[in-house]
């Protein structure tokens, strides 16, 4: 499918009902997912940099870095892919707009930009906005139909009242052009029904980054369009790693192997001789 008809089609996913958009980290766990359903696809900068033997940080890796994953991503998948742009890899607006300029290049169907300026601050809330602005404008300007998501990071740089910060936040960037409102962080049902209300009828999507109890279902009934993971699929790969080679170095044990997907299974994932089963 053409990068036209994926970006429409990623647009009408938000029209209603509730998705989930996983987040694969390379081609493998692109292939994987796009094989059990799914409808979309979105990357996660977490991810990606574990995967290079990276920490998570807004200056860890580079635009070209990132540019590169992206166009990966989406040339191994045949979904529509949204961009985990970070803070858009520039601090000014007319450097995000070219960012993003170049985002839209790699033929992704969205891109989430976030107002997080450090591991425990944020873009003044006019610096923000106009930042949103500068990204949609740029989307405007190349006539591609691509999704916006703008972030409010509140939850996640430990504001003392992340909850009403976010909010007014997000509110700012539906009126400055953002299709899609985010907060990562948001876990109880109170406060995703409180983003949820603020923007309405734009669509907010959640973060579920860990088991919460929360089903699908339950983040449809209150109101939510978009369901992320983020870096949690990756951290489910990690963590079997590290405890299977724990229990070897440790114990001897070669029992955390048990949970291995089969050989066959994967080869012929790969091989394109079927769907994996989501069953």
């Amino acid at each position: 499918m053409e990068a036209t008809a994926l970006r429409a089609s990623f647009r009408a996913l938000h029209s209603e009902g509730c998705f989930v958009i996983p987040n694969p980290w390379d081609i493998g766990s692109a292939r994987v997912l796009g094989a059990l359903g799914f409808r979309a696809l979105a990357t996660t900068s977490a991810g990606f940099s574990f995967s290079r033997g990276l920490p998570d940080a807004l200056d860890v890796l580079s635009l070209e870095d990132v540019l590169e994953h992206v166009a990966e991503i989406a040339a191994a998948s045949s979904l529509p892919v949204n961009a985990d742009f970070q803070s858009g890899y520039a601090a000014d607006p007319a450097g995000v707009a070219e960012s993003v300029r170049r985002c839209i290049d790699t033929g992704v169907a969205g891109l989430s930009i976030e107002d997080a300026s450090g591991a425990d601050a944020l873009f003044d809330v006019g610096a923000a906005v106009e930042r949103v602005r500068a990204a949609r404008a740029a989307i405007d300007a190349s006539g591609a139909d691509v999704l916006l998501t703008a972030r409010a990071e509140c939850f996640l740089v430990g504001h003392p009242d992340p909850l009403a910060e976010a909010t007014r936040r997000l509110e700012a960037y539906a009126a400055a052009g953002a299709d899609v409102l985010y907060a990562p962080g948001v876990r109880t049902p109170e406060d995703i029904r409180a983003v949820v209300e603020a923007v309405r009828p734009k669509p907010v999507n959640v973060l579920m980054s860990a088991n919460t109890g929360l089903r699908v279902a339950d983040l449809e009934r209150l109101g939510v369009r978009r369901v992320s993971l983020g870096s949690a699929l990756s951290r489910v790969v990690w963590g079997a790693l590290l405890r299977s080679a724990r229990e070897i170095a440790v114990d001897g044990s070669f029992a955390g192997l048990e949970g291995a997907a089969p050989f066959e299974e994967l080869n012929a994932l790969f091989s394109g001789q079927g769907p994996a089963s989501a069953s």
